[in-house]
């Protein structure tokens, strides 16, 4: 029984990392090329916007999704609920955005947002009608579904994406882009899920899920409100080329991190709510995940951090080196990534959505007075506050597991701790080679050759515990399947 929870498990972690790199890779190429034929500035309007609008999309994506996921005994009467409930809730999100354009207009001094914040927001609907869809999908661990609607969606927009941009559209080709990417996403996973919401409503259900749910919506409320905050003070008190920089150094790292963490976040929990009753069970699949993911991540993220510079200029062009440095930041704090995601993910899957929602609220107190302390600084030192920032929320992040899973904050980092030093390492190894007087392609091509060739040699030499196990389930999957999350 439970070796073939575990194969199910993962075979959706599988279609879920394919359809994140699938959709990644593809946004990845179309940014690009558009990053070579659209200026900084059309960047940082768009990025201006969305402050806004992934505030808004919160209210959607979160709390009831969630809700859903959790609950052990959820059918269609919920589902249904859920779904009129958030439909009618983006309908009256979208009427604030459009009657609220020209004000958000008049407070950045540009009275051309106004259309483009009224056209961008149309994704606010389109998500309520995909929400409780993408929900569905989780619960049964269907993660297939998302392959081919994320693939379409992004596809066809990349198409359009560009067609635009070298038509000269400007920044109309970003926002016809991100439309275009939701509205095919959604039509497409209506077409291979086969749950549709019947003409129901329970006022009791959603009270029951809205108990559990409004902790994660308001926990997620502060998380995005806060990370948007910070692009809200770069665009109003510098400039919006200071606030794109800040993005693009920001965007290849979380190329990276949203393929890995994403995959992993999204199958994990709908895994460990399954097995909510047995804590020593959840705490095997926290620890698996977080070692799993840190020595996938660890060497991906040094490594870009090492090789920032050749990697901007030879994809970006010069024009876009200022955001190397923030490149390097987020590839440091994305590191640690890992034991966030595990160690929330147990937490709700234990049904304790207080302790979230109270450890949300103390980060973003501290994330505050960080954010206050460096704004008037300089962009650089609010960068910088984020290091500060992650190294206190991991210990806040895991301290309530210490008591429900027995497994602390010390514990964890002495399992990680070898994948990230051996990661150091190469990516010290590979610096000097930057210095040879070669192009950038062969300089880069180079130091990805060493640096794979250095963490894989040293994990097999020091017979690091997460290459092994990930080697061994290789294998084992090839014959007759594995396990991902267990021991």
């Amino acid at each position: 029984m439970t070796n073939n929870v575990n194969k199910r498990v993962f075979s959706n972690l599988i279609w879920r990392f394919a359809e994140r790199c699938g959709a990644q890779g593809v946004a990845f190429i179309v940014s690009v090329v558009l990053a070579r034929l659209l200026e900084p500035s059309a960047y940082g309007t768009i990025a201006l916007i969305t402050v806004f609008t992934n505030i808004l999309q919160t209210f959607v994506d979160s709390g009831f999704g969630n809700a859903l996921i959790q609950k052990k005994d959820a059918d269609d009467l919920d589902f249904s609920t859920v779904f009129f409930f958030n439909l009618s809730m983006c309908v009256i999100l979208y009427a604030v955005m459009f009657l609220g354009a020209p004000v958000i207009a008049t407070f950045y001094g540009d009275n051309e947002l106004t259309a483009i914040i009224r056209v961008l927001s149309l994704t606010l609907i389109i998500s309520g009608v995909k929400n409780v869809q993408q929900a569905y999908v989780s619960k049964k661990m269907q993660f297939k579904r998302f392959f081919f609607a994320t693939i379409g969606g992004t596809i066809g927009a990349a198409i359009i994406g560009i067609t635009m941009a070298y038509l000269g559209y400007g920044v109309w080709a970003l926002v016809v882009q991100q439309l275009f990417n939701m509205l095919v996403d959604t039509i497409i996973l209506w077409i291979t899920v086969k749950w549709r919401p019947r003409f129901q409503f329970s006022l009791k259900r959603l009270k029951k899920l809205f108990a559990f749910g409004w902790k994660l919506l308001v926990s997620s409320l502060l998380d995005k409100t806060y990370n948007q905050l910070r692009q809200l003070i770069i665009g109003k008190l510098y400039s919006s080329a200071d606030l794109a920089q800040y993005n693009r150094g920001k965007q290849f790292p979380d190329v990276i991190v949203t393929n890995i963490n994403t995959s992993i976040d999204s199958v994990l929990l709908p895994a460990m709510s399954n097995e909510q009753d047995d804590s020593q069970r959840v705490k095997s699949m926290t620890r698996r995940a977080i070692k799993i993911s840190t020595y996938i991540m660890a060497p991906l993220m040094l490594g870009l951090a090492f090789t920032a510079t050749p990697v901007v200029k030879l994809i970006l062009t010069g024009k876009w080196l200022p955001s190397v440095f923030f490149m390097r930041i987020f590839c440091i704090t994305f590191v640690f990534y890992p034991i966030h995601t595990a160690n929330l993910n147990a937490i709700k899957a234990m049904g304790r959505s207080d302790l979230f929602l109270k450890l949300e609220i103390i980060k973003k107190i501290v994330g505050i007075f960080a954010l206050i302390a460096t704004m008037w600084i300089s962009v650089k030192a609010m960068a910088y506050s984020l290091l500060f920032t992650s190294v206190v929320s991991q210990l806040i992040n895991s301290y309530p597991n210490r008591k429900l899973l027995n497994y602390g904050y010390l514990e964890q980092m002495k399992d990680i701790l070898p994948n990230i030093i051996l990661a150091l390492v190469m990516g010290i190894c590979i610096i000097p080679i930057q210095y040879l007087d070669l192009s950038d392609f062969l300089i880069l091509t180079i130091q990805i050759i060493c640096g794979v060739l250095i963490y894989i040699g040293g994990s097999k030499i020091l017979k690091i515990d997460s290459f092994e196990y990930l080697y061994k389930l290789f294998l084992s999957y090839l014959k007759k399947g594995g396990t991902i999350f267990g021991k």
